[in-house]
């Protein structure tokens, strides 16, 4: 299977990601509000995936291949990741957003007239956008002459950030259900926060496929990119009620479950 075009395959995996997205804000039908330990507890989570995806499955990956091209190990790694980071800062002070648990004075990005509900899915979406480009990079090096533990690695970081977006649908759809949008339509909004992944996974997955000497730097790139938003939203949004030790434990058990998949399957 990994020598079919790693687009469509990166495209696939997306769509999975996508539907745990999806699947997530399903719990809008069944309930009106979810506990805010359990909220903070799913955020932490999902932090700890990111991190320890971008270590194992994007950072650690890009000094090996560095290696095995005689490249200054700790370069493109290094350039890579400081490059995704500021990608990112640069969308975070353009696209208008607001965190959950946070007020609408708090709102970031450019000044506009959005409503709360639309800022909360923007916010969401911002975080998909690293997830998206990850999982497209990390299938994009799968050319012919790949090895079956790149494809299984890539598959490993699919799965491990679709289980991370199953709290995100919760957390993007529940807030919308309680503040007295429909169920379906706070469906809508919360799948549709995931839409962006699979956008960024075919570019992600097209431009390292087009141009492989950047496979080191892309893969950094992602990695810089998942940081930010967890150091920058995701912490800060799961630490916001109080719930400190919860969210930080639930962040351990994140990396260490992204952590086994990543070893045991790639």
């Amino acid at each position: 299977m990994y020598h079919f075009n790693p687009i469509i395959q990166a495209l696939i995996a997306t769509i999975f990601t996508w539907a745990m997205t999806a699947a997530g804000a399903t719990t809008v039908f069944f309930t009106k509000r979810i506990n805010r330990k359990l909220l903070d507890s799913m955020l932490g989570f999902a932090a700890g995936v990111m991190i320890s995806a971008s270590f194992w499955a994007l950072l650690l990956p890009s000094v090996e291949i560095s290696r095995q091209k005689e490249i200054v190990a700790w370069f493109p790694a290094s350039f890579g990741f400081v490059l995704g980071s500021i990608f990112i800062l640069f969308i975070d002070k353009l696209l208008p957003h607001l965190h959950i648990g946070f007020s609408m004075e708090e709102t970031e990005g450019i000044k506009s007239h959005l409503h709360r509900n639309i800022l909360l899915v923007l916010a969401i979406t911002l975080h998909n956008i690293p997830e998206g480009l990850a999982v497209g990079v990390a299938f994009g090096q799968l050319t012919p002459e790949a090895t079956f533990s790149q494809f299984s690695g890539a598959i490993a970081l699919a799965i491990g950030i679709g289980i991370q977006n199953l709290p995100e649908g919760v957390a993007v759809s529940m807030p919308l259900r309680g503040s007295g949008m429909s169920a379906i339509k706070s469906f809508w909004y919360g799948q549709l926060s995931g839409v962006v992944e699979p956008i960024f996974a075919v570019v992600g997955a097209f431009t390292v496929s087009l141009a492989g000497p950047i496979l080191p730097y892309a893969l950094a790139f992602a990695a810089g990119a998942m940081i930010y938003v967890v150091v920058e939203e995701v912490i800060p949004e799961s630490q916001k009620a109080g719930n400190t030790d919860l969210a930080t434990i639930s962040t351990l058990i994140g990396f260490t479950i992204m952590m086994i998949l990543d070893i045991a399957l790639g």
